[in-house]
């Protein structure tokens, strides 16, 4: 755990020079390294191979193989093996770069989390366990040397693919394995969901349910007979930490139900501090420095992955909604917290003001008051493009102007449930994924609050119109069955430049419902 700064001219496989020691566990070394052939930084992990010489030969293959499966569920989100080696009777598998810190790391820099916090980190697990879970594909050695938490984005896991490779019960952190791996049983997904409680327990308690006791076999004894630490911090989330850390895996809570635990822990927040930022709410992960040198890196791993700039008719909070022509008329209230902006989190979000304040609006802005029930800021020579309704209540308004490819949609429903999450991945994305545009999602429903109110987002890529588009859409509940939702699409080519940004973090900014 901790860091070992070398001073070596080693290299693996003649292309990989290791720089540095950046974690520990039993039986896996994870270095930081150049590559020679392209110049760029990355993570080597070391681990021993099987005993057996059929089974090490065979083991680079099908660990590569397994971990770039596992990937492309959760493009992103789950960090891709690009490389393995077997070398010096050990297994090297390299990862590109993560531009983030080991959850161990940060537990050690900062003491355990707030429940808040903890829930966040949780809630984006859960959603990279659901993704691989999905597509067949389990963990098995998820621990806080696998989890990177990331001040621009969701956390990124590390690890798949590791899981039977050597010939230990359990590879990595014994003190994280379920009973049943404990026993050398296979991991399947009640394992999965173990370790998340472990995770939990660790964030909340600044300890694992299990203290390691030095060798492997002894902590997985433990794991197997002892009753875990019960915890003292938890708070809120007590029942679903000792749920997840029962010994019977038929026993366990289900995904959904640590899913809805999680996310009332962050609506009875609202609005909470951003999910890894420090306690000082100061920027910490990116631009760390690495042996001789900072590095500043988007991490490789940002593989791209899907959106449907479609306008298609939904039911649901972020899907098309219906509507009457009645609806009562704008009544602005003042948001109870600003957003994050998605992909600009190093630009703080400006202090808030109406949206018919002029001088807080950037040049070029007006507000528009719309009939239906809801104000926003505007750029110049924008204008409703298109309406849908239905006899719900609930409408879509398109706002966009002529020449100019990109597009707001807002989007009012009174059938979205109690579940911001749960209306994008149920609802609306199983529509995008029929509607033949190319959907691909990018990275995990991310639970959030907006204006003190339940929230959720999601980022796609799509094909319209013969250009590959991109869209960033934001849900949120106004409770009684109602809810918002905010779609942002540009060319995706598009999505990076100053005016597009600024467009999306003053909508974000501005956007106010008409609260009954």
């Amino acid at each position: 755990m901790g860091r070992a700064h070398v001073s070596t001219d080693r290299t693996v496989a003649e292309r990989y020079r290791l720089v540095e020691i950046t974690h520990r566990e039993t039986n896996c070394v994870r270095w930081y390294a150049d590559d020679l052939r392209t110049g760029r930084p990355c993570l080597l992990t070391r681990i021993g191979l099987p005993r057996d010489a059929a089974g090490a030969h065979r083991a680079p293959a099908r660990v590569l193989r397994a971990a770039q499966s596992a990937a492309r569920l959760c493009p992103g989100r789950i960090a891709g093996v690009v490389d393995t080696v077997e070398e010096s009777g050990f297994l090297w598998t390299v990862t590109a770069w993560i531009d983030g810190t080991p959850l161990d790391e940060v537990l050690a820099e900062e003491g355990a989390f707030d429940h808040v916090r903890a829930a966040r980190v949780a809630l984006e697990l859960l959603d990279v366990l659901d993704a691989a879970h999905a597509g067949g594909v389990t963990h098995g050695e998820l621990s806080p040397g696998q989890v990177f938490l990331r001040e621009g984005g969701p956390a990124v896991v590390t690890g798949y693919g590791l899981a039977g490779a050597a010939p230990a019960p359990r590879l990595t952190a014994p003190s994280y394995a379920s009973p049943e791996q404990a026993r050398g049983e296979p991991a399947g997904r009640a394992a999965d969901l173990w370790a998340l409680g472990a995770l939990l327990h660790t964030m909340l308690e600044g300890r694992p349910p299990f203290r390691d006791r030095g060798r492997p076999e002894a902590t997985l004894k433990g794991v197997d007979r002892l009753p875990p630490r019960a915890p003292v911090r938890a708070g809120p989330l007590t029942q679903v930490v000792q749920g997840l850390l029962r010994k019977d895996p038929r026993e366990r809570p289900a995904g959904q139900v640590v899913r809805g635990a999680l996310t009332r822990v962050l609506r009875e927040a609202a609005p909470g501090p951003r999910p890894h930022g420090p306690r000082t709410g100061t920027v910490r992960y990116a631009g760390r420095e690495r042996g001789r040198r900072t590095t500043l890196l988007g991490t490789a791993l940002a593989v791209v992955t899907v959106t449907v700039a479609v306008l298609a008719a939904a039911r649901g909070l972020p899907g098309a909604g219906t509507g009457s022509a009645d609806a009562p008329p704008p009544r602005v209230s003042a948001p109870a917290g600003l957003p994050d902006v998605p992909g600009d989190p190093s630009t703080p979000a400006p202090s808030p003001s109406p949206p018919d304040g002029a001088g807080g609006l950037p040049p070029g802005y007006r507000a528009h008051h719309a009939p239906e029930g809801f104000s926003v800021a505007l750029p110049e020579g924008w204008e409703r493009l298109d309406t849908s309704r239905g006899a719900d209540r609930g409408y879509r308004v398109t706002f966009g102007a002529d020449g100019d490819p990109r597009t707001l949609a807002v989007t009012y429903s009174e059938r979205v449930g109690s579940d911001a999450v749960a209306v994008w991945r149920d609802d609306v994305e199983p529509r995008l994924e029929r509607s033949g545009a190319g959907y691909e999602r990018i990275g995990g429903i991310r639970a959030t609050t907006y204006q003190g109110r339940e929230a959720a987002d999601l980022e796609w890529y799509a094909a319209a119109g013969g250009t590959r588009v991109r869209t960033f859409g934001r849900g949120f509940l106004l409770g009684g069955g109602r809810g918002f939702s905010l779609r942002w699409t540009t060319p995706a080519a598009a999505w990076e430049e100053p005016a597009s940004r600024e467009a999306l973090r003053t909508f974000l900014r501005t956007f106010r419902p008409a609260v009954d």
